[in-house]
């Protein structure tokens, strides 16, 4: 019978020898170590609880036995032999005792395992002193865009991207997913684009400049418009045919023999020659 070799807990590497070295956040080094701790603690349970038939040294035989029938023969039987199982015990390597690698929150500055910042924003605060109102307050990625004038490439595409959390939104929950992101980060990152609050500031006021001559170009074109409408429904196209009324005839030249007659309404003069 296969024997049972006492199995080692292996923990697998993050990376390759030859994959080059990349720095990791306290927060990333918590989370491996706790994923290597659930990792063997799993291997040890699952081996423990493993039946083990394994048998070191068992010897089996098969013995002989004549039995008479009493019908004229003898019928040879075949009994187990006494088995001598010595089962050996399985004794596992204890795991390397290693210290958790626990973080320092920024506020208290007290050690902890894990929490909802570090694991959502890797930042570094305990649970005890997050702040939702003022401090690690979430802010939307409309907001983020229009009061820190930020854009896409600036929260997704510049090292390293901001993370964020999904929602439902509250207006309609048919509608997409909204993404709150953590209103410090944000911060930081606008000061990272723009260099500093004043520079901020002078964008500000650019854009709503901006804002303002565009929307008074606006109110000026939707006048513009409104006053040509009412000159058009008040100005009404004449369509009568005008019949002219002519006065007395006029003589301009009587050896030409020409003459001229003038509209009493219009004012139009008709020259003529008489033959």
């Amino acid at each position: 019978m296969g024997r049972y070799q006492p199995l080692t807990a292996t923990v697998p590497l993050a990376f390759s020898a030859q994959s080059p070295k990349a720095e990791l956040s306290a927060a990333m080094r918590a989370k491996i170590e706790r994923n290597r701790q659930r990792a063997l603690m799993l291997r040890q349970a699952r081996l423990a609880s493993r039946p083990l038939s394994a048998v070191e040294g068992a010897i089996s035989a098969k013995v002989s036995k004549t039995v008479d029938s009493g019908a004229g023969f003898f019928i040879d039987e075949e009994e187990d032999g006494e088995e001598d199982q010595k089962v050996k015990k399985v004794v596992h390597l204890p795991a390397p005792v290693i210290e958790p690698d626990y973080l320092l929150c920024d506020d208290c500055q007290k050690p902890f395992m894990d929490s909802y910042l570090s694991n959502s924003f890797d930042l570094s605060v305990c649970d005890k002193c997050r702040d939702n109102e003022e401090k690690h307050k979430l802010i939307s990625r409309t907001e983020a865009k229009q009061h820190y004038l930020l854009k896409d490439c600036d929260l997704d595409k510049r090292e390293p991207p901001l993370k964020f959390i999904l929602k439902k939104n509250p207006h309609n929950p048919r509608w997409g997913d909204m993404k709150l992101y953590l209103k410090q980060q944000v911060e930081k990152r606008c000061l990272e684009v723009w260099g500093s609050e004043e520079a901020l500031e002078e964008a500000r006021e650019t854009r709503e400049e901006n804002r303002e001559v565009q929307k008074q170009k606006r109110f000026n074109k939707k006048v513009k418009e409104l006053r040509r409408a009412v000159r058009s429904s008040m100005w009404t196209k004449d369509t009568s045919v005008h019949q002219h009324q002519y006065g007395p005839e006029e003589v301009l030249d009587p050896e030409e023999d020409l003459y001229k007659k003038t509209c009493t309404t219009c004012g139009h003069e008709l020259t003529y020659e008489k033959m």
